[in-house]
């Protein structure tokens, strides 16, 4: 008998020991996972090679699903050119911190390099259930922009009243943005990028045909900036391949029949073979000390690559309010070159990944020459 209660007594301590070992195991393993690697605060591109995809939207599944989805479309159809930046907009409930997780796990499981990187919410996404859609910035192997890259800033209109049509304000924005690309010298079938902001999406398909009709080359991204909007709105910005030389690495335009700005100017022309993208720098909370820690930042990223704020050639900038858009614009001469101003969009939308945020900037730059 205590033979056998000694036996049972070893085999329990030993099944015992191989629980905890087990048990202690899984935890390590648990507890040495390695955490999402950050996207670079800037990165350099070549501009003569730069293209741009966006991808489709969908309704299946939630946010994390529907960003795997989209970052897989998008990597098929760059058809192994690198993604260097991406710009996620993202609607719903979903965390949006999540994106920057699945932009590394997708990277890393296919041994490709991260790329700059930018979240924002939106009001909304022209499909029902859609929570994300990406823009990206591509770098191939082909020479497709010889002469450079034009900027045009966000041009449209916006009104005092939520309730207007956004149809007709969007016919205001395209006419705009062909007087704009006529200026540069290039056609409406040079331009490669649109990105339109929206008060509504309630007459989306109208919307669409009439951007695509105007510009039928252009990839497109659409979205309704905040849930609830305090005016209408329809901004549209975009990017041409220009058909020559600018004859310097940065140039601005700010034509007299465009209504010209003293803040901002109208059109960036890039004649620098390299380009300077950079990861959204947010600021935290709303005094004027925090506004200028984030330009701060910003600068202290593009001096990373050999590039400042002092060579931005077109910023986008996402205030989650007006008060906070008013301050921004008080501050951003303080660091801007105010005798060459960048072009630039900048209307308030939902959020940004943090809840401390207050707004967030990236840019298009040039490296110093």
């Amino acid at each position: 008998m205590r033979k056998t209660a000694l036996l049972c007594l070893i085999t329990v301590t030993v099944s015992s020991s191989l629980c905890a070992m087990a048990k202690k195991k899984k935890e390590d393993i648990t507890q040495t996972l390695e955490a999402p690697k950050d996207p670079p605060a800037a990165i350099v591109a070549d501009t003569q090679r730069l293209g741009f995809l966006v991808s489709p939207l969908s309704a299946k599944g939630l946010l994390s699903a529907q960003m795997r989805d989209a970052l897989r479309y998008l990597i098929k159809e760059a058809k192994g050119a690198q993604i260097v930046k991406l710009r996620a907009f993202t609607a719903g409930t979903g965390d949006m911190r999540r994106v920057q997780a699945i932009v590394s796990d997708v990277c890393t499981d296919k041994k490709l390099p991260l790329p700059a990187l930018s979240v924002i919410q939106v009001g909304g996404l022209p499909l029902e259930g859609a929570q994300v859609q990406l823009e990206a910035y591509l770098v191939g192997k082909k020479t497709v922009n010889p002469h450079g890259l034009a900027f045009v800033s966000g041009v449209g209109i916006a009104t005092k009243d939520p309730m207007d049509a956004v149809p007709p304000l969007l016919d205001k924005a395209m006419n705009d943005l062909k007087a704009a690309v006529e200026i540069t010298g290039a056609s409406t079938q040079d331009v490669l990028r649109i990105t339109c902001l929206f008060s509504s999406l309630e007459d989306y398909p109208k919307l669409q045909a009439t951007i695509q009709k105007s510009f039928p080359a252009a990839v497109l991204a659409s979205v309704m900036t905040q849930r609830a909007a305090t005016g209408g709105l329809a901004e549209c910005e975009g990017v041409a391949r220009l058909n020559a030389p600018v004859g310097a690495p940065l140039k601005f335009l700010s034509p007299a029949n465009m209504n010209p700005s003293p803040n901002y100017s109208k059109i960036a022309l890039v004649g620098s073979p390299k380009i300077v993208l950079n990861s959204a720098q947010m600021a935290f909370h709303g005094e004027d000390s925090d506004v200028r820690l984030a330009f701060s930042r910003l600068d202290k990223a593009l001096n990373s690559v050999q590039s400042s704020v002092k060579l931005v050639a077109f910023s986008s900038l996402y205030p989650l309010n007006n008060a906070m858009l008013t301050k921004i614009r008080n501050i951003r001469f303080e660091f801007w070159d105010k005798d060459h101003p960048p072009s630039a969009t900048m209307v308030p939308f939902e959020g940004l990944p943090s809840m401390d945020a207050s707004f967030a900037i990236d840019v298009v730059a040039v490296p110093k020459q």
